[in-house]
């Protein structure tokens, strides 16, 4: 890559009333928003504590009943005459930030809503069986007392395994274990024509096991997952180490921070992630779990993050940079949830003083805002003004080529803090949708091993430099640009975000052999709208889907390419 350009100097942006109803909208969220959020969160909260009063065995029992009633209403469906499924979830209640448009064509509702419930922890095979709508934080309030957790727990509280499953999932122990569907054992799936099945990696449905991750609910209807359990402990071990350079160079001091050159496996932390604050200065984290033993030992510091008033963690990891390295201990679930309270650094954005000491104190439980009203309560100029001058993406990169990636943000987009977190991509015994670089396992490049190549989620979540600026800013050309990157260098782009994508470029992104076959082998065509018109951008009417899904069979761009 060249070197660094100097920002461009744009024409200043001409102001309309939807950027002062944006410099002001804290008004709506600290008066609706926060305080409605603060009383769904309780609720939520009462939910979950009913359903952990229940035995495994009345949970299995209701699970059974509401698969039976998912069953029934597919079997009601006339193919002729009603739309193409599609769960009965409000659209502005998904927690990413793609607008929801499919849900604007006709379609068949079925209703998930009673799936909620952790239907079973099983210690002895170290299995946690699951509804799709448990989020993380009623999974980790489940298994962390028991020194038990996910391999993988997404940060946010609100991400739930359905989501994380036919979407995308990653943590801080994902160069470990994978993304979150790599730590799944098994799915209950109900397909097409009614059939509930179980697939597993070596089973008669083993090709649909490795077709579900990234589909988007797009092959079937996930009514329970069986996900793998780790031992863990009290605390995390967190050292906080301040890289400061090019961005080349910090992206060499993160892939350091948990790869070693010399691949021995004893200096590979149990947690990783990286925050770049600007063009030369980053703080990279390695956690390790520890008892709490350990922890409470004189002289070490405990810092509990999850209380509402502590600073924010992104904003505390920052000190580094100045103090320089140090240590400490955080509570396990604690760490697991770090970045929920502010939205990562998204807060900022929506609270612009919700960071300072007072505010914390007085307002902080009240926090985070829940994503879902946040989309409730903007109508479609506000939505359109953040596509256009917000930028909340996901850059999968191969490891080696995150410097390039930095390079990359900072000359088109200029947008910090930059997050930064490694995960295994596995070569699977059937290929996936996303997939590592043919011959990876010849480079020996660093983090690569002989099963997976190691690649970074890039995560670029803010208003870019040239908004923050006044300057003008063209979102969707600049997600363009992002993705004939990605399509270059064999990344891919998470598609809970807004794509720009055409369906020929889709499919240069992802490989779609195994999900048409299956997509064709479990009769989903014509009953479940497909992965890419689900994750396109704008309205999408039911003529419109069909006449696509006839094409596409007829003359599969997945083949075609």
């Amino acid at each position: 890559m060249a070197d660094l350009k100097a920002p461009l100097v744009r024409p200043k942006r001409k102001k309309t009333w939807v950027d002062y109803f944006v410099k002001f909208r804290w008004i709506i969220v600290i008066f609706v928003v926060l305080p409605i959020s603060a009383t769904l969160y309780f609720l939520i909260y009462l939910g979950d504590m009913y359903s952990e009063s229940k035995s495994y065995e009345q949970r299995r029992k209701e699970h059974d009943e509401n698969v039976l009633k998912v069953i029934k209403r597919l079997k009601q469906r006339n193919a002729a005459k009603d739309g193409l499924v599609c769960t009965a979830r409000k659209p502005w209640i998904a927690v990413g930030m793609r607008n929801v448009d499919y849900k604007r064509a006709r379609h068949f509702e079925v209703d998930l809503g009673e799936f909620r419930n952790i239907l079973e922890i099983n210690k002895e095979k170290m299995i946690a069986r699951v509804e799709p709508l448990v989020n993380m934080g009623q999974i980790s309030r489940a298994t962390v007392p028991m020194n038990l957790s996910l391999a993988v727990v997404a940060e946010l509280d609100d991400l739930t395994v359905g989501g994380l499953i036919n979407g995308y999932g990653i943590e801080g122990s994902s160069h470990l274990y994978g993304l979150f569907a790599d730590t799944v054992e098994a799915y209950e799936i109900v397909l097409a024509g009614g059939e509930l099945v179980r697939a597993t990696r070596d089973n008669e449905y083993s090709d649909l096991f490795y077709a579900i991750p990234w589909s988007q609910g797009t092959l079937g209807l996930l009514v329970a997952a069986e996900i793998r359990l780790i031992p863990v402990k009290e605390y995390m071990r967190l050292t906080y180490i301040p890289v400061k350079g090019d961005l080349q160079a910090l992206a060499q001091g993160y892939m350091d921070s948990f790869a070693p050159k010399d691949g021995d496996e004893s200096k590979i932390p149990d947690f990783v992630e990286g925050m770049v604050y600007n063009p030369t200065e980053g703080v990279m984290m390695v956690g390790t779990y520890a008892s709490k033993a350990e922890a409470k030992k004189k002289g070490n510091k405990i810092n509990n993050v999850g209380w509402w008033f502590k600073p924010w963690f992104y904003q505390h990891a920052q000190t580094a940079l100045k103090k320089g390295q140090f240590v400490e201990y955080i509570p396990t679930r604690e760490y697991y949830h770090r970045h929920t309270r502010c939205l990562y650094w998204e807060g900022k954005l929506i609270l612009p003083f919700g960071d300072q000491f007072w505010f914390r104190f007085l307002f902080g439980w009240l926090m985070p805002p829940k994503v879902s009203l946040l989309k409730a309560t903007q109508g479609e100029a506000i939505r359109n003004y953040y596509h256009d001058m917000h930028v909340i993406q996901d850059m999968l990169v191969p490891l080696y080529k995150v410097g390039d990636a930095l390079e990359w943000v900072h000359n088109e987009m200029e947008v910090y803090p930059i997050w930064l977190c490694p995960h295994k991509l596995y070569k699977a015994p059937i290929k996936q949708q996303i997939y590592p670089e043919p011959g990876f396992e010849y480079e020996k490049r660093q983090g690569d091993t002989d099963d997976a190549q190691m690649y970074t989620d890039v995560g670029v979540y803010y208003a870019p430099g040239p908004v923050l600026r006044g300057e003008e800013f063209d979102g969707s050309e600049a997600v363009r640009k992002m993705e004939k990157w990605l399509i270059e260098n064999h990344g891919f782009q998470p598609q809970y975000a807004v794509s720009e994508l055409d369906e020929k470029s889709f499919w240069r992104m992802f490989d779609g052999d195994l999900y048409e076959h299956c997509r064709k082998k479990y009769r989903a065509v014509g009953t479940f709208m497909s992965v890419y018109y689900k994750s396109k951008k704008g309205r999408k009417t039911e003529k419109e889907v069909r006449e696509a899904e006839q094409a596409h069979l007829e003359t599969a761009y997945a083949e075609a390419d």
